[in-house]
């Protein structure tokens, strides 16, 4: 009877202390998923010296940490269990005498749970938690707490590329696309090695390690340490690059007007300079303090060894690495921490094995004529991808200033030009006068001509296949049918097997030429129509200036079957995330991404949309979408395979019918 008093008393004690302190405080927040999926968050502080234990506790433990949402009317779905942080496992003879382990929380612990509205007007959603708090010698009695989830004050979480790609299946896609960027670079990085900057410099580095080492070993580890000292230089560049603008503003920028305006010019800045007009330098100075470094010895002697030949050889690896750094910008992420990699590693190699193995040199061709020609070629083709940058701002303003036809003229001058000068019928100011052209120099010409040749019939209106990714697209152009056609009508594809076909197009449709396939680049009219005739939705995120989206419109979406899909199966609403056109007034909202400020813009209106919506922010990005705008199959981005992007529509499509 004495125990059972004294328990009472224990007990009472504990409660009175427990009105008094809370070793556990409790807040919650929202996050917005979509427009009806949420992520409800509860965070619990925990003093120090005291515990919260897990959701699954052993039997004869402690009370579990339970979340009980108040739902009698079934306005929200639950979706899988509420997230846990993971806790430590500890093990404690509060509960038994033989004492258990158990997993508990300290300091800090965020629980989330993920909810699906059925009633889109629920703006709270009320719950409560039960729990028990302990330190290693006693607990507090068992609590509940209420708990208040205020949708309306809901963040919408930025997500980065990264994850959005996780939750669209497309990291293998990722890989490729920066490996494709490490080989681009790494070609470019080899192509700098051949210019008049760098490559006689191959003998003088091999004179200074020759000097510097006592032995084969340490030269060979001295050459390894300036190999990788020149890779570090050139990657820190691409990391400053990547930090300064942010991962995802630099994808952003290759659709603004004034960064491609900007970056025309400075490619023909870089292209008039390789063609011999003029030499772009960094201060001589700089050269003269770096090189006095490097005559320091050791390690950081070598290192500035490296930065010498980084500061001496830029005007010829200036242009390159600048136009390496503008186009891994436009793909974003950390595509130019990617590019500097491969471009440097095509550099650093050689010098670094010419560096262990001096002997290597006899077998290097003398410096001559043929380094001022691979300048001049780097020239021409730096000035052929500045009318790439000029091209996109006339896209995004849609001026038709410079459209398809233009821009493949254009090219035929260049290449043309190329040709001419490789077969020794142009000489420019740094040319060695010759008698005769090399064997290799004469394939090379010939090559350049045949690629000239064939662009010609693009003027009217070949689709170009091999250069696809350049040009404007086929419907931006003075024919898009092909000179001399005039489409005479505009038969429509009938909107069900039951129906004949009709002329005339659904209100907010147009033709895509040209192929004809009906698309809308309003949300709620494509939407509205597709309702009408009984087809899923397929959302085409897209740019005027998104080069992946010409290669799948051109290459992918013309295939029969993949075209059969599009123009029968399916209603395209084709939403451009760089229109320039204004809002109209009464559409002029805030941004949920960015609060304070106004979406002015159609595209801003439309990118925001895939931001929110779909936790995506590149394109292409397709989406199938039922009437109830629910997704039938996973999204899916730049998807070149024709055969694996028609198993997504015939997926997508079959999910609708059922």
């Amino acid at each position: 009877m004495k125990k059972i008093c004294i328990f009472f008393v224990l007990l009472i004690n504990l409660s009175v202390t427990a009105q008094i302190f809370n070793p556990i405080q409790w807040k919650t927040k929202v996050e917005k998923i979509t427009d009806s999926k949420y992520k409800l968050i509860t965070e619990a502080t925990i003093k120090d010296s005291w515990s919260l234990y897990s959701q699954e506790v052993p039997k004869g433990g402690p009370i579990p940490t339970t979340f009980f949402y108040n739902d009698k009317e079934n306005k929200i779905k639950l979706i899988g269990k509420t997230e846990e942080p993971k806790g430590k496992i500890k093990f404690t003879k509060l509960f038994n005498d033989e004492g258990m382990s158990i997993k508990s929380f300290a300091y800090k612990a965020v629980f989330k749970q993920e909810i699906d509205l059925t009633d889109p007007t629920v703006k709270t959603i009320n719950a409560f938690v039960e729990f028990i708090a302990c330190t290693d010698e006693q607990c507090l009695p068992p609590k509940e707490i209420d708990l208040v989830f205020d949708l309306t004050k809901a963040i919408v979480k930025k997500q980065n590329i990264s994850e959005v790609n996780k939750s669209t299946n497309t990291n293998k896609k990722d890989k490729k696309g920066m490996i494709a960027i490490f080989f681009i670079a790494f070609l470019s990085g080899f192509a700098a090695l051949l210019t008049p900057c760098v490559f006689p410099m191959i003998p003088m580095t091999v004179s200074f390690f020759t000097k510097q080492s006592k032995s084969k070993a340490e030269g060979i580890r001295n050459a390894i340490i300036y190999g990788v000292s020149i890779i570090g230089i050139y990657v820190l560049l691409g990391s400053v690059v990547t930090g300064v603008f942010g991962a995802d503003a630099l994808n952003a920028l290759s659709t603004n007007v004034w960064f491609n305006v900007a970056f025309f010019l400075i490619l023909v800045i870089f292209a008039v300079s390789f063609l011999g007009a003029f030499e772009i330098t960094l201060p001589s100075s700089w050269a003269t303090k770096v090189d006095s470094q490097a005559d320091r010895g050791g390690l950081i002697g070598i290192f500035f060894m490296a930065l010498a030949l980084a500061i001496v050889s830029f005007s010829c690896t200036g242009p390159i690495v600048g136009t390496l750094l503008v186009e891994s910008a436009s793909k974003g992420g950390i595509a130019p921490i990617v590019g500097m990699l491969g471009f440097s590693s095509a550099i650093a190699i050689p010098f670094a094995l010419f560096a262990m193995f001096p002997g290597w040199l006899n077998s290097l061709p003398k410096s001559g004529g043929w380094l001022n020609t691979v300048k001049v070629v780097l020239g021409f083709l730096e000035l052929a991808l500045a009318f790439k940058f000029l091209s996109n701002a006339d896209l995004v303003l849609q001026l038709h200033l410079f459209e398809r036809e233009v821009f493949i003229a254009i090219w035929i001058a260049i290449f043309g030009a190329l040709a001419l000068y490789l077969l020794g019928k142009i000489k420019l100011p740094h040319d060695d006068s010759q008698t005769h052209i090399s064997v290799g120099r004469l394939f090379l010409g010939l090559i350049v001509g045949a690629f000239t040749v064939y662009m010609l019939p693009g003027l009217w209106g070949a689709p170009l296949n091999l250069i696809s990714a350049f040009p404007p697209p086929q419907h931006y152009s003075e024919s898009p049918y092909g000179v001399g056609f005039t489409k005479k009508n505009t038969q429509v594809v009938s909107v069900t097997n039951s129906e004949k076909t009709h002329t005339g197009l659904p209100e907010g449709a147009h033709l895509m030429p040209p192929h004809d396939i009906i698309s809308f680049h309003d949300y709620d009219k494509g939407l509205a129509y597709a309702k009408k005739v009984g087809k899923p939705v397929m959302i085409d995120f897209t740019g005027h200036a998104c080069v992946n989206c010409r290669k799948m419109e051109q290459n992918v979406w013309v295939k029969p079957n993949v075209l059969d899909v599009l123009k029968t199966k399916v209603v395209l609403i084709s939403l451009y995330v760089d229109d320039k056109r204004k809002l109209k007034d009464d559409e002029v909202v805030e941004s949920k991404l960015n609060p304070g400020k106004k979406l002015k813009y159609i595209g801003q209106k439309w990118s925001e949309l895939q931001t929110i919506k779909y936790k995506a922010n590149t394109q292409p990005f397709y989406v199938l979408m039922a009437h109830d705008e629910s997704n039938l199959i996973d999204p899916v981005s730049y998807t070149p395979d024709p055969s694996e992007y028609y198993d997504w529509l015939t997926k997508g499509v079959s999910n609708f019918k059922k």
